[in-house]
């Protein structure tokens, strides 16, 4: 009798187990899914362009190591150069990593059981972001050598940084948790973020329309420095594979000339409406966009015109959704000064993200200064608001 009443509780507990098992594995294979489809996709990216190269390209083992390399520098880590170390995130391929994590941690809480609590929830987040902070500290580990270093403290917080949120965000739409937060807020908080997203979104689409204006005008620049760098037409298609994914960076430094402080290339090159100073850059074919004179260009003046027109769309998005407010004019007013000071925050934080370093010396600063950016993107919204009412 004793042994079979010791018995039962570990059957029982098999029997947990057994049933918590699936849903277990599912999270830690969507998670694990999210690493190898990037990897997969970055290296048969890599292939098809070294396919194109006559003398062969790289060999697949170097193009694994680079596809591993950005997958890393997507997720904010640094790598040490012997030029220094490139601290660049492809803003477009951090977006992709982003909607990975958050489609794992949308299913970690959908093969839950019925009725798990906000704890239940919280635990199938956090597995899902302890397992890929796991497997990208084994990435840069094998990925560490001689050729390209790892700065561990940046590789470890900032992937860590960018999993939390996309994990947290996909799981809290999952369960319900995120819409249950926002309705326990007061009722223009919903209104005003609206209208933050609204503008932002107005404001880096219009910082891409000048971006290509800029290409445009300046074709000739692009094909020259793309013709030079070499390889045929394996050079040209990862070169423009590189610029795509670069091409969010590039519009956030736009944003940061529109706003007024501008952007650098390097210490050595800094475009704003104040002024231009050229310098020597990076053999990129998306910087043919930059000016090839002192003279501040005519696209420059005209990019003025984004934070106003983003703050409109703003102020506009937000009035559409609040409706009759019942605070009435006093509370639209400080909604309305809300969401232009968040818009604010939300570029600066952009900024912030699409810079970096492309080594020491020369190019230790690219992108847009995010405080000056931050600071005036509210200040130019409302006077230019005003100027053109």
């Amino acid at each position: 009798m004793v042994t079979l009443l010791a018995r039962r509780p570990s059957r029982r507990d098999a029997r947990a187990a057994a049933r918590s098992a699936p849903s277990v594995v599912l999270t830690a294979a969507a998670t694990v899914a999210v690493t190898a489809a990037g990897l997969v996709g970055l290296v048969l990216a890599l292939v098809v362009v070294q396919a194109l190269d006559p003398a062969g390209g790289m060999p697949l083992a170097a193009s694994a190591a680079l596809a591993a390399r950005l997958w890393l520098l997507a997720q904010g880590a640094e790598l040490l150069l012997p030029s220094g170390p490139l601290v660049l995130s492809p803003l477009l391929l951090t977006l992709l990593v982003a909607r990975g994590l958050s489609w794992a941690g949308r299913v970690a809480v959908r093969v839950l059981d019925d009725g798990s609590s906000g704890r239940d929830v919280a635990r199938a987040a956090g597995s899902v972001v302890a397992l890929h902070l796991v497997l990208t500290g084994l990435l840069a580990l094998v990925v560490d050598d001689g050729t390209a270093g790892i700065g561990w403290l940046r590789t470890l917080l900032a992937p860590a940084g960018l999993a939390v949120i996309a994990v947290g965000w996909g799981a809290g739409r999952e369960s319900g948790s995120t819409d249950a937060a926002l309705d326990r807020l007061p009722g223009m908080v919903r209104p005003v973020l609206r209208g933050v997203l609204a503008g932002t979104l107005t404001a880096l689409a219009l910082s891409l329309v000048v971006l290509a204006v800029a290409l445009g005008s300046d074709a000739a620049g692009y094909v020259a420095v793309s013709g030079s760098l070499g390889g045929a037409g394996a050079g040209a298609v990862g070169l423009l594979g590189l610029g795509i994914l670069l091409l969010p960076n590039a519009g956030v430094a736009v944003l940061g000339l529109a706003a007024g402080p501008g952007f650098y290339v390097g210490s050595g090159t800094l475009v704003s409406v104040h002024g231009v100073t050229l310098g020597a850059v990076p053999a990129l074919p998306l910087l043919a966009a930059l000016p090839d004179t002192q003279a501040v260009p005519l696209v420059a003046f005209a990019s003025q015109v984004i934070p106003a027109v983003a703050g409109l769309v703003a102020g506009a998005t937000l009035a559409r959704w609040a409706g009759d407010s019942p605070g009435g004019s006093v509370v639209a007013g400080l909604a309305g000064l809300l969401a232009g000071a968040l818009l604010g925050v939300v570029a600066g934080v952009l900024a912030w993200v699409a810079g970096g370093s492309l080594g020491d010396g020369a190019l230790a600063v690219v992108g847009a200064p995010p405080v000056a950016t931050g600071i005036a993107i509210p200040a130019c919204a409302v006077t230019r608001w005003r100027a053109f009412g």
